[in-house]
């Protein structure tokens, strides 16, 4: 009997931009931390560790960029030590102007408990990273989704 990965987590959404245009918005830290992380120490780019910081919660990661395919493609690599999951990006050019863009984190570890809530944090979190991109990219428009997720106040 052939067993079946449910260990990924994936959010998509089609944002009426340029291929190219969605792409640089997950590369370039300048353009992302509109909708996404407030600081990141560079560009991503392949075989390459950059750090992203998320101010308003205290909190930073180091990505390591494995793999990057222009307009098509990135794979990263993040978390902590010996936990570490694979995030992939697929942008789909639909005509010149629409990107469909797929997110699929995947490789979580521990037990059915974790890896479901693990699973059910990051489908969350990627789906307000790609309605946060969607607003800004086609827009001009910060929603903060990442900042409200949390607010000051609530335990």
């Amino acid at each position: 009997m052939a067993t079946v990965n449910h260990n990924f987590a994936k959010a998509e959404m089609l944002i009426r931009k340029p291929v190219s245009e969605v792409f640089q918005a997950f590369i370039n830290p300048e353009i992302t931390r509109q909708f996404w992380f407030t600081k990141g120490s560079g560009n991503l780019e392949q075989g390459k560790s950059t750090v992203w910081t998320w101010e308003m919660y205290g909190f930073s990661l180091t990505v390591f960029t494995q793999i990057i395919e222009e307009d098509k493609r990135i794979v990263i690599k993040w978390g902590n030590s010996g936990e570490e999951t694979i995030v992939e990006w697929i942008f789909t050019p639909l005509n010149e102007k629409e990107t469909f863009v797929s997110i699929t984190n995947s490789n979580f570890m521990g037990d059915a408990d974790k890896i479901l809530s693990e699973v059910r944090n990051s489908t969350e979190g990627f789906t307000l990273v790609l309605a946060g991109a969607k607003a800004f990219l086609e827009h001009q428009i910060q929603l903060n989704l990442v900042l409200d997720r949390f607010p000051k106040g609530l335990s």
